[in-house]
């Protein structure tokens, strides 16, 4: 037989109030029941703790996933889903049937769902410390200071103002009057990994807004510390002073040996492995290993079992190549194993009628004037910082955030007698509400979009001919810098009209909680996060010095997730007032035209880069031709550029690229026009206006230049169209194409089918596909949405001219710094 010791209150609540259970602390269960023979040996399987585990866990997951998928139209985060699932198992609801909760979750299997819950909850908070950079707390501005103090302090003083107002004029039982201060106290701090995970699921972390919150949360988190840990202490050692001076040394001394001694060691043995080679396993299992004792070390030291983990966490390096193994090895484990039945153990031992109604009423007004003081201290501090009104409020609302750490944290306080089992109830439910009504009031209040609209030109068609042109270049790993710079040479800088290129390295973040954002300059020593971009780097430094001081090179690093990537890319471009980005496409090919990969991830980045840049974007599929390192048109007497005609916004700014790229000594170019029935291809009289300006001024741009050739070709249906792209076949080492086409037009009739990827549009699938023999790189062209007050998208008059789009670039003064500005941007 084998034993678990239990929380009492926890065995009380679930197995109910009989007077037989009100002593029963300890759970026994038999070491031979564990696997069944199964039921064709009419042998029942739930009788056994393999098999009943397993239903326990496919039932949770599967519980949780139902609530995910349900209330994901209204954006909430999972959390919500999360603590519901528990609730519906648990004596608020199903639970209430006893045949239900004595068949799927009998109290025997608390001894394994306890279990395994800790392991979990030891192993979320190692990820939790693994994901935390300590030195962000050096780079808290003064605002972010002033927004995280305040969301305490004033949560602070009115939570216990109204529990000493409350305790005079209202009768309460004694045991709850005595909870009311430390329920103040708790529920006025917050969790900078909760804001961290809440602002990543409402896909607003990468944004001005979301970094304020995430700085003003690590200060919040680090007072809240200081205020509740005491409370823990006091509360778990009563009896005087030296233990719990004890206590305070037993932790202090814990972390000495974390920092100064494991530290060290792990961080010997990670710079002895060979750079860009996979960590040996042994020393992730090791890790692993590690975080289990420190576990039982701060067990057996008087502290809480998750400390040591969270500290060890903590300490070691965020980032790969440490940390970003250990969180792909746990990630999945931790959160879809191991939580969700430490979500649902919870639940079942939550019952929401367990609680007076008057006492409910008591402790909800604290907690909602706790919740209330958070949200008007930071939204104070905010208008008083001078942010916008709306952005004040959006995040005064997510300083309210709270999540698994918190719930974490009033298990804690319950288990040290600091609050009771109807306090616990309460504040898990407050969560769950604040949650569900916080979350859309965000939504409504703060659209990250809405900052890259701008209300000027910023193309390439509408670029003054003597202005500088302004060019933002993505990249994610080597195989796009040869490609990317020999385009680059292609649109070719001059006296008149030289180019600035922003050169953006693009990295999925791993392995730590916050993206980053690193700015290379010549006279820095590149960072460690950074040195995976040196050669990037230097390959554009010596685009750079080739060019004699016509091209000027900004080079940065983005360290981010690839579900909110977009956002950094658009906020660069916005920053830097960019004329057009540059991205690659999301496929990739052998030198020969085959498909060798695709990825989904940066596919979905590059569509949410075309719908919310604030200037045009190009996407660059690279099938292999252009691989020189060296810029192409330096080696190349005769390099052969065509742009394809059919009509419309995008396929002009192709052609202002095309006119750009005349002008290169090297480059002949080809204009193929494609007409029907001897008509321009478009059916809106302004778009039949604006191609024939545009052409005019291609004319009187190429008079005189031998190298520039002009055909126009008559095409009666999409079959033509195709005929003409095929003739392009081996033919050119650059094609710029528009991405968008009018669907009407006889020119794309059946080809609409055609379009498998949305982000290159039709013309540009098919000269990407494999189908196309030839091996030139394709450039897809889509010209700015402009937007105005009145309209989303208004093209302009045949009369307006280009636009100045100049102005000056700004960049981070720090060379190594998270993505975290002192000011929000707002179109004009």
């Amino acid at each position: 037989m084998g034993s678990v010791v239990m929380e009492p209150e926890d065995i009380a609540t679930y197995a109910g109030e009989s007077t037989a259970l009100k002593n029963f602390t300890t759970i026994c269960t038999s070491v031979g029941r564990i696997t069944s023979d199964g039921v064709f040996f009419r042998d029942n399987p739930l009788h056994y703790s393999v098999p009943l585990l397993l239903l326990q866990l496919s039932l949770c997951s599967a519980i949780i996933l139902l609530f995910v998928k349900a209330f994901k139209p209204l954006g909430q985060p999972i959390l919500l889903s999360q603590i519901l699932s528990g609730l519906l198992l648990g004596p608020s609801i199903l639970g209430r049937f006893k045949k239900f909760t004595g068949t799927l979750f009998p109290l025997r299997s608390f001894v394994v769902l306890d279990t395994l819950s800790t392991f979990g909850y030891i192993f979320y908070f190692f990820l939790i410390g693994a994901q935390v950079d300590p030195f962000l707390v050096k780079k808290v501005g003064k605002r972010s200071f002033l927004v995280g103090v305040s969301a305490v302090i004033v949560a602070m003083i009115l939570s216990l103002s109204c529990t000493f107002l409350i305790s005079n004029i209202v009768k309460v039982d004694e045991r709850i009057a005595k909870t009311l201060p430390v329920v103040a106290l708790t529920e006025s701090v917050l969790s900078f990994p909760v804001v961290v995970q809440y602002l990543s699921e409402l896909s607003i972390i990468n944004s001005e807004f979301g970094r304020v919150a995430m700085s003003s949360a690590i200060v919040s988190n680090l007072l809240g510390f200081l205020l509740v840990t005491p409370t823990i202490i006091l509360h778990e050692t009563p009896a005087g002073k030296q233990e719990w001076v004890s206590t305070l040394s037993n932790g202090a001394l814990l972390a000495a040996v974390v920092v100064f001694v494991i530290r060290p060691l792990i961080l010997w043995i990670v710079k002895r492995s060979p750079e860009g080679q996979p960590l040996n396993e042994e020393l992730i299992y090791s890790v692993f290993v590690l975080v289990l004792l420190m576990g039982f070390i701060s067990q057996a030291a008087g502290l809480h079992i998750y400390y040591g983990p969270l500290v060890l966490g903590i300490a070691l390096p965020p980032g790969p190549p440490l940390a970003s193994s250990l969180i792909e090895k746990l990630d999945y484990i931790t959160h879809w194993l191991f939580m969700p039945l430490y979500f649902i153990k919870n639940g079942l031992v939550i019952n929401i009628f367990a609680v007076g109604s008057k006492n409910y009423m008591v402790l909800q007004l604290i907690i909602g004037v706790a919740f209330f003081g958070r949200f008007l201290g930071a939204f104070l501090a905010s208008l008083f910082t001078n942010l916008p009104i709306k952005d004040a409020a959006a995040l005064g609302l997510v300083m309210t955030a709270q999540g698994l750490i918190e719930l974490g944290m009033f298990k804690m306080m319950r288990k040290a007698k600091a609050i009771g089992s109807e306090a616990f109830v309460v504040m898990c439910a407050s969560m769950l509400i604040v949650t569900a009504a916080v979350t859309p009031l965000i939504r409504l209040l703060y659209d990250p979009s809405h900052r890259f609209q701008v209300y000027k030109r910023r193309s390439v068609m509408h670029l003054r001919l003597d202005a500088e042109l302004r060019v933002l270049v993505c990249v994610h790993d080597q195989d796009n810098v040869p490609t990317t710079i020999n385009v680059l040479e292609a649109i070719n800088s001059s006296k008149r009209s030289p180019m600035s290129v922003s050169v953006l390295h693009l990295v999925e973040l791993a392995g730590r909680a916050t993206p980053l954002f690193i700015t290379h300059k010549k006279t820095k020593k590149s960072s460690s996060n950074s040195s995976h971009s040196e050669p990037i780097i230097k390959a554009f430094r010596h685009y750079e010095e080739s060019n004699n001081g016509l091209v000027s090179l900004h080079p940065f690093t983005l360290i981010s997730s690839y579900s909110t990537m977009h956002d950094d890319v658009c906020e660069v471009a916005l920053d830097m007032k960019t004329n057009l980005v540059v991205i690659p496409f999301h496929k990739k090919y052998f030198n020969h035209g085959d498909l060798m990969s695709a990825k989904k991830n940066i596919r979905t980045l590059n569509k949410d880069v075309l719908e919310k840049a604030p200037c045009s974007v190009a996407i660059l599929v690279d099938k292999g031709l252009l691989t020189s390192s060296r810029p192409v048109l330096n080696s190349w007497s005769a390099f052969r550029v065509a742009v394809l005609f059919l009509g419309g916004r995008d396929d002009r700014e192709a052609l202002a690229i095309g006119m750009r790229a005349a002008t290169h000594e090297n480059v002949h170019l080809t204009m193929f026009r494609l007409v029907e029935n001897g008509n321009v291809s478009s059916d809106d009289l302004m778009d039949k206006k604006l191609d024939n300006a545009m052409l005019s001024e291609f004319r009187d741009s190429v008079t005189g230049n031998h190298k520039v050739k002009y055909i126009e070709e008559v095409v009666m249906d999409g079959s033509g169209t195709i005929a003409v792209v095929r003739s392009m076949e081996e033919a050119f080492e650059l094609i710029i194409v528009g991405h968008r086409h009018d669907e009407h037009s006889q020119l794309m009739m059946g080809l609409l089918d055609w379009n498998e990827t949305s982000e290159l549009g039709t013309i540009g699938d098919i000269l990407a596909s494999s189908d196309f023999r030839g091996h030139s790189t394709v450039l897809v062209i889509q010209q700015q949405f402009q937007v105005t007050p009145n309209s989303k998208d208004q093209t302009p008059n045949a009369t307006q001219k280009h636009f100045d789009t100049r102005g000056d670039a700004t960049s981070e003064e720090a060379d190594d710094v998270p993505i975290q500005n002192a000011h929000f941007y707002h179109a004009k």
